[in-house]
């Protein structure tokens, strides 16, 4: 087993913290939880800022990757950066 660079780890961390809170304003909206069109909007722009973040890191890292001549894959808890793809 190899370890990872501490900056991995840090990318993985954050990777799962707007996850989760793109989950939990998924969930408020999907339940119920929105009680007017102020809420609404304020929640689905958390929303799209988190998807924004997301697809910035990955596209950070497949540039990275990209570098990379060995074509290596990184796996990030459960997601796969692939340059190739």
């Amino acid at each position: 087993m190899t370890q990872q660079p501490d900056d991995i780890i840090v990318i993985q961390k954050i990777i799962k913290a707007l996850k989760v809170s793109y989950q939990s304003i998924g969930d408020t909206l999907i339940g119920g939880g929105v009680d007017n069109m102020e809420k609404y909007k304020y929640m689905l722009g958390q929303a799209h800022a988190y998807q924004y973040i997301l697809q910035e890191i990955s596209n950070l890292l497949n540039k990275k990757e990209q570098k990379n001549a060995e074509g290596n894959v990184v796996n990030l808890g459960g997601v796969q950066v692939n340059p190739e793809n």
